[in-house]
């Protein structure tokens, strides 16, 4: 590797950065010649030298493309993979960095860590946040990250696992005192870790089931995340210590759910049986974790009688346990007769092995069960001096308990409201019933939604389906607690009448307790229209006297879900950013008209097309109560990865997500006079904005050359996900899917998804009502400002030139849609730095533009192999299928290259 084409890369302070990316670029590079040969070693450190002077140089693209064209399939491949893997070596060199940057706050201990819990909970005080009006919101304070499976991540475990290694042999050389010995072992693990890794399919050849994606996503619940849970808790108090000087007792903080085979909407792999595996699996995996907690503890507390005293109860809880559970209590050895704590734990293992079974009789019914038995553990050892002989190891236990319970995560259900439609039609022999007004079909759904009305039975597919759903959620209601359930979320709604819809179903198919249906229904508005009228069918929905009975039944609390990612494809950036800013404070003045409280979840994405954002300024731009105590947030794909694949950046992120909550709760952003006038003017905006993108998206022949422009063919043809890449027949952009279509865009490196449109609309602001007042936003505005930096985060990772040789492929259509790309793209980029007040992109971001720059040269290749590849894939009608592989190989390395695309 030559070390000088990267020093510059990096800033000043960030010599530890570069060592760790130059440690593992040299190792690499060592790696690839032990594999593959030192000619192939040889070649790609010329296409990386040539990819760097151009970018040094200014040089055109076609130099490079033309010494990469022609390759051999195997070739591709190889190149895209060795460049692939060189961006995991820096994407986890720069994740240890922030780890390193953690322990280095942490260490001198003049500044708390820029929004640690230390330095939220500083600057609450400082404005004036009392002790007790800080305690009093923990109360009310529900943190629930979502994990949804994402069809442009699907890294296999075993990968995942060696990249810990790398990461835990990285965080060892911390340790300046390790001897050479030491360092050569790191160096060893490294390189074994790299080596296997080189040998590894990154992905299988098979599409993978829901199930496999659930494990996929049960890898970060059950491993980083239930690691991590009680660490965070344990800094939020040292944290109010420190600045407050109260122990406050928390509250249950933290939840976590997931959509893994419980999203059926467009999924035909996704129903009952999935959504009863994924609990099933859930429960098993939670129950494995704590029972290998409860035997270490069973371990560490020998305390033996006599040695110390024991809570009487403790004794009589064991004594009662020997005759209800005579076959766990079997399992205390003779000679462990007199630790008691000992004991109980060894029972309390054998409850947990029984529950693994249904209806065992020895098993754990209920949460609670746990939770008392382990309570009564640590008050013992409280009273009779042990709370540094175990009690705090216990507390431990007691908070994953009370995180995970016995279901891990809680399972969202999620349809298209037009399968219901489907279902009403069948049950009511009515086939035009989808086409009834929504106030007719309100009208006659009330009946069947209060219970006075029965449907007929009927055997068509989509009705039984259903039917099925809602069994297998009573069922699991019964056998893992209300807990284990999450939300039932409708797609596509766009009337009062299509969340009565759910009611009926659900009382058909018996999911009913106490008379009433015990079931949180979320309506998703997803399009820039169905934000737009969000708030008209929240109304209607609220003043409906049958669901009105159902959300007192529900504590009088509603959720609604914000799309991010469709009304993006919908409508573009600013008019979805603006369409959900906007729909949430009209919601919240409905929700406080009808007196019932209102809970957003966020249906956020990973990259800023799909509503991807810094979560600080993400909350702290939110519309004022949009918080108020609750972030439930969609976590996917690269995200999760990003977000919680390693333990110390897992309680990073937490700290960072439940402070910035706290902050956005307690200290929301005062009220702005001119923001008014500025709602008025974003209004011209959003407008200007949607009509700019929908007329590009609305071209004659644009499916055409999005097929041609972009390899989305290829991205169908992926086995990443289990749910098909398209809802219908892909007649328009509306039938694709968000993540597919940003992805497409995103590879050929236009991500038009982003920005376009942007531009000419702030032209014509500034025309309309002036530059002056644009800067004023700009400046003063954070909804405004905010947009305006992922906007332009997302133009720094654009290269024109090369998706310009991307869109060359879709032959006479290039001059007439490209020249419109480069224009707004211009356009754009000019006023967004005009108003930033910016002479070049990310000035005020170093971080991320060195970020971006390090990763160019190997970006660049494998997206101009890509091109030549594509071009000669689709000239064999796409029947050759070691092109495809290559062509994979450079969508996963371009994937990993960009980080936030899909």
């Amino acid at each position: 590797m030559e070390e000088e084409s990267r020093e510059s890369e990096f800033l000043s302070h960030d010599g530890p950065l570069r060592e760790d990316v130059s440690r593992l670029g040299t190792m690499v590079g060592r790696m690839l010649a032990e594999q593959g040969g030192t000619a192939f070693f040889e070649r790609v450190e010329q296409v990386r030298i040539a990819a760097i002077r151009r970018r040094r140089e200014g040089a055109t693209v076609n130099e490079l493309a033309d010494s990469l064209a022609g390759l051999q399939a195997e070739d591709a491949e190889a190149l895209a993979r060795a460049f692939a893997t060189y961006f995991q070596a820096v994407n986890t060199a720069e994740r240890v960095h922030r780890i390193r940057r953690r322990r280095d706050y942490q260490r001198e201990g003049s500044a708390a860590q820029p929004e640690s819990l230390l330095d939220v909970l500083a600057r609450l005080k400082a404005q004036g946040v009392s002790a007790d009006e800080l305690i009093g919101w923990l109360d009310r304070l529900w943190i629930e990250p979502v994990f949804t499976a994402h069809p442009t991540e699907a890294v296999r475990r075993s990968l995942l696992e060696k990249e810990q290694a790398i990461v835990r042999s990285l965080i060892d050389g911390f340790d300046q005192n390790r001897t050479p010995q030491e360092r050569k072992e790191d160096d060893d693990r490294i390189y074994m870790a790299l080596s296997s890794g080189w040998q590894t399919a990154e992905a299988s050849p098979v599409r993978p089931s829901v199930q496999d994606e659930h494990h996929h996503v049960g890898f970060y619940l059950a491993n980083p995340i239930y690691r991590i849970v009680p660490a965070f808790y344990e800094s939020l108090a040292e944290s109010l210590q420190a600045v407050y000087g109260v122990a406050a007792k928390l509250p249950q903080l933290l939840g976590f759910a997931t959509w893994v085979g419980g999203d059926m909407d467009g999924n035909p792999n996704v129903g009952a049986d999935t959504i009863a595996a994924s609990l099933a699996t859930q429960r098993a995996h939670v129950i494995e974790h704590y029972m290998a907690d409860v035997a270490g503890l069973a371990r560490l507390l020998s305390q033996t009688e006599g040695r110390v005293a024991v809570d009487p109860r403790l004794q009589q809880r064991l004594d009662d346990y020997r005759t209800r559970f005579p076959v766990a209590a079997q399992k205390v050895r003779p000679r462990h007769a007199d630790m008691p704590y000992r004991s109980l734990l060894t029972v309390i293992g054998a409850r947990l092995e029984a529950t693994h079974a249904d209806d065992h009789p020895e098993g754990y019914t209920a949460v609670s069960e746990l939770l008392d038995d382990l309570q009564l553990i640590v008050s013992s050892l409280v009273d009779h001096h042990g709370l540094h002989a175990g009690a705090y190891a216990v507390q431990r236990l007691i908070r994953r308990v009370r995180t995970f319970g016995l279901h891990l995560a809680r399972l969202d259900v999620r349809q298209d409201s037009r399968v219901h439609d489907d279902a009403l039609a069948a049950l009511l022999e009515n086939a035009e019933w989808p086409q009834l007004a929504s106030d007719a079909r309100t009208q006659q759904l009330r009946g069947y939604a209060s219970g006075n009305d029965r449907f007929p039975i009927s055997r068509s597919a989509v009705v039984t389906s259903l039917y099925d759903v809602f069994a297998t959620l009573g069922d699991a209601r019964r056998r893992y607690g209300r807990e284990a359930l999450g939300l039932y979320i409708i797609s596509m709604t766009r009337s009062a009448a299509d969340v009565l819809a759910v009611l009926a179903l659900a009382r058909y198919g018996g999911l009913v307790e106490n008379g009433s249906v015990p079931l949180n229904i979320a309506p998703l508005f997803e399009t820039v229209d169905d934000l737009k009228n969000a708030p008209t069918t929240l109304r209607a929905l609220l003043a409906d006297p049958v669901y009105r009975q159902h959300l007192a039944a529900r504590n009088d609390q509603q959720w609604v879900m914000l799309g991010y990612s469709d009304s993006g494809k919908d409508g573009g950036t600013l008019a979805s950013r603006w369409g959900l800013q906007r729909a949430q404070v009209e919601l919240l003045e409905v929700a406080s008209e009808a007196g019932i409280q209102l809970a957003f979840f966020h249906g956020r994405g990973g990259s800023a097309s799909r509503g991807g954002a810094r979560i600080t300024p993400a909350l702290m731009s939110s519309p004022r109560g949009a918080v108020a105590g609750v972030l439930r947030v969609t976590e996917q794909g690269e995200v999760i990865h990003r977000k919680y694949g390693i333990r110390a950046l897992a309680l990073r992120n937490l700290e960072q997500t439940v402070g910035a909550v706290l902050h956005a709760s307690l200290r929301p952003r005062e009220t702005e006079s001119r923001e008014e006038r500025w709602r008025e003017q974003m209004n011209r905006l959003s407008v200007n904005s949607r009509q700019a993108y929908r007329a590009f998206v609305e071209r004659e022949h644009f499916v055409d050359y999005f097929r041609h422009a972009t390899p989305i063919d290829v991205i169908e043809r992926m086995t990443l996900g289990s749910r098909p890449a398209s809802r219908r027949s892909m007649r328009g952009v509306e039938d694709l899917r968000a993540i597919p279509w940003v992805f497409a865009w995103t590879q050929c490196r236009s991500i038009i998804t982003g920005w376009y449109g942007l531009g000419t609309a702030l032209e014509q602001g500034a025309a309309e009502f002036g530059e002056a007042e644009l800067a004023e936003m700009a400046r003063d505005w954070p909804f405004f400002s905010n947009m305006l930096d992922d906007v332009e985060m997302v133009l720094a990772k654009c290269d024109l030139d090369i998706a310009e040789a991307f869109s060359k492929l879709s032959g006479s259509l290039h001059d007439e849609f490209f020249d419109l790309i480069r224009s707004e793209f211009e356009r754009t980029q000019y006023w967004v730095l005009r108003l930033k007040n910016s002479n070049a992109l990310l000035q005020g971001d170093p971080r991320l533009a060195a970020s971006i720059r390090l990763r160019n040269p190997y970006v660049d290749p494998m997206s101009l192999m890509q091109v030549d590849l594509l071009h000669r894939w689709r000239a064999g009608d796409g029947k050759d299928d070691a092109l495809l592989q290559a062509l994979v190989a450079c969508v996963n390395g371009v994937s990993q290259g960009l980080q936030n695309t899909g």
